[in-house]
């Protein structure tokens, strides 16, 4: 699985200016004789306190390594490229300005949230301090200077940190300030998903992060695989040009995801070519945009069940068992390949990923003409999936009805069971209502004719238990 590296930047220009202008207002601070206003963040398991002064918010930076937008970041991968080659330059600035005022599930809105923020500045002001480097780098407060600038608020009040920080603290304590539980703005989804990823990569044990992002190790674990299945389907939807899905493309996806890992690991336990094949075709149905309640009705049958008498035979892929795979470095030892449901499902998957991808390319390396047909494909396999999906809904739900009955019936018995008990243990207390219970008697004998007449009826050849009822039912009535 890939690790995510934390990436260093060089200092910003005017960093000694700006350096200079903080050293004197924090001197300013510490001479007045007032009260010292302090930030308390926490870094290396201890309580760091910062001095807080005011500074211009025009000569702060964004955080060009900021965890609040890394994957909104290829929303554009023309400005993104840019963006890591200079950070610091006005056009890589208004880039993070327009991602941290964007919706994070799709960047080219903008969030209602950010607007409700720079109302409650507008109207209440500044409650908390922001974070910033001695070089004027923002750590903390990077939404709120985005709202300041559209306000056209001249100062705020930051915290500064130590001048000896390399990014390497930048990054564990804006980590360590979002993960606080008062923190009144969440990280996106898979913006934490790549933060977990950078702290792995740092050499942090599975216990040590879990512990920070105050989750078990197991949700950990699943959220690391989620994240390696996310970065297989992108580089599978790339196709000429380089052309992919987006990390910001599964932002929406948290809850399909989670329940699709549980599925998958239930399944490989036992078979692992079926648990593929349901990776497989949820993976696609995800992709398509189906929700949650609909991506539960496919399982490892679905392709075979439903999905084939619904798919036109042009978008079906082949079938085709792959042959054995040699392990380099074993002296030729070979594993089996993939069956040809594996191979057939990852294919149509393929589809619909490149298809994604291309229709909804936003760069001119896609043709038009290349977009429609993409945009046809896609279009083509998500009706299909809708068709199989309802008819599979639709089994589903005679499935429950027939089991309802029986299952009511379990349920009953299981009351009956402990009522046996709780008779037992009233009698040895002498505690039973005895006319209360003789009146609960006579409704379940009532009960009991009710089920034998409706039991009876439409079967030439009941069972054991309903033939019981049946001539319980009739030796009572006489």
């Amino acid at each position: 699985m890939q690790e995510q590296m934390m990436q260093e930047f060089p200092p910003p220009p005017r960093a000694d200016e700006f350096s200079e202008l903080v050293k004197r207002r924090l001197d300013d601070v510490r001479t007045s004789g007032g009260t010292r206003e302090t930030v308390t963040v926490d870094w290396n398991g201890q309580s760091l306190h910062c001095e807080v002064v005011d500074c211009p918010v025009v000569d702060v930076y964004f955080n060009p390594g900021t965890h609040r937008i890394r994957a909104q970041r290829s929303h554009n991968p023309t400005k993104d490229e840019a963006l890591s080659k200079d950070p610091w330059a006005g056009e890589s600035q208004e880039y993070l300005q327009f991602l941290l005022q964007a919706d994070p599930a799709n960047p080219s809105r903008r969030d209602p949230d950010f607007d409700k923020l720079k109302e409650s500045l507008q109207q209440f002001g500044q409650n908390d301090p922001g974070l910033i480097t001695h070089q004027g780098i923002l750590v903390n407060g990077n939404t709120r200077t985005a709202a300041f600038r559209e306000l056209g608020q001249q100062t705020m009040r930051v915290g500064v940190l130590p001048e000896s920080f390399t990014w390497t603290d930048i990054n564990a304590v804006e980590l360590s300030l979002q993960l606080r539980r008062d923190h009144r703005r969440d990280y996106s989804y898979i913006n934490r998903l790549l933060a977990m990823e950078e702290q792995a990569g740092l050499g942090r044990t599975p216990e040590a992060i879990a512990k920070d992002f105050r989750i078990r190790v197991s949700t950990y674990q699943q959220e690391r695989w989620i994240l390696g299945t996310i970065r297989e389907q992108i580089e599978r939807s790339k196709s000429g040009g380089g052309i992919g899905l987006r990390l910001v493309d599964f932002e929406d996806h948290q809850e399909k995801l989670k329940e699709l890992h549980r599925a998958y690991e239930k399944l490989a336990a036992v078979e692992p070519d079926r648990a593929d094949v349901l990776k497989e075709l949820r993976m696609a149905a995800i992709v398509l945009g189906f929700a949650k309640t609909d991506v539960r009705h496919i399982d490892e049958s679905f392709r075979d069940r439903y999905l084939s008498r619904t798919i036109p035979a042009s978008l079906s892929a082949p079938a085709e068992e792959q042959s054995a795979v040699v392990v380099p470095g074993l002296g030729g030892v070979t594993i089996p390949g993939a069956t040809s449901a594996v191979s057939a499902a990852r294919a149509l998957n393929d589809q619909v990923l490149r298809a994604k991808a291309a229709a909804g390319s936003t760069t001119t390396v896609v043709p038009e003409q290349e977009k429609r047909e993409a945009q046809g494909v896609f279009d083509g396999v998500r009706e299909a999936f809708d068709k199989a999906i309802d008819a599979a809904g639709r089994d589903a739900r005679l499935k429950k009805r027939k089991q309802m009955a029986p299952a009511r019936l379990a349920d009953a018995c299981a009351d009956i069971d402990q009522c046996v008990v709780e008779l037992v243990q009233a009698r040895a207390s002498r505690s039973l209502d005895e006319e209360a219970f003789d009146e609960a008697v006579l409704k379940l004998r009532e009960s009991l004719r009710r089920l034998a007449k409706q039991a009876g009826r439409g079967s030439a050849h009941p069972g054991d238990g309903v033939t019981w009822l049946l001539g319980a039912a009739i030796l009572e009535a006489y």
